[in-house]
């Protein structure tokens, strides 16, 4: 091989080697990858708050069905005292 393809493969090489390092992220993140992890975490905890509001609508309607129960039985009971009287 002449002095000039030695010359020429050595600087292609350096070259090629400042190319890969210039690539490596230093922080192993870029600003993208960063607010995706954001992106991530609100969804996770939006998803989180509508769990815990679900929860608290079951709640809520469980306990008018067991109060509408209670009121139906009482008129009822009401109802029936006031038919046999007559």
């Amino acid at each position: 091989m002449s002095v000039y393809k030695k010359s020429c493969l050595m600087v292609t090489a350096v070259l090629l080697g400042f190319s890969l390092g210039a690539c490596e992220k230093k922080g192993g993140e870029g600003p993208a990858e960063r607010a995706g992890k954001e992106v991530d975490k609100a969804m996770d905890q939006a998803g989180q708050a509508m769990d815990k509001a679900a929860d608290t609508v079951k709640d809520a309607a469980k306990a008018t069905a067991d109060k509408v129960e209670e009121v139906g039985k009482d008129a009822s009971g009401k109802v029936t005292a006031a038919t046999k009287d007559k």
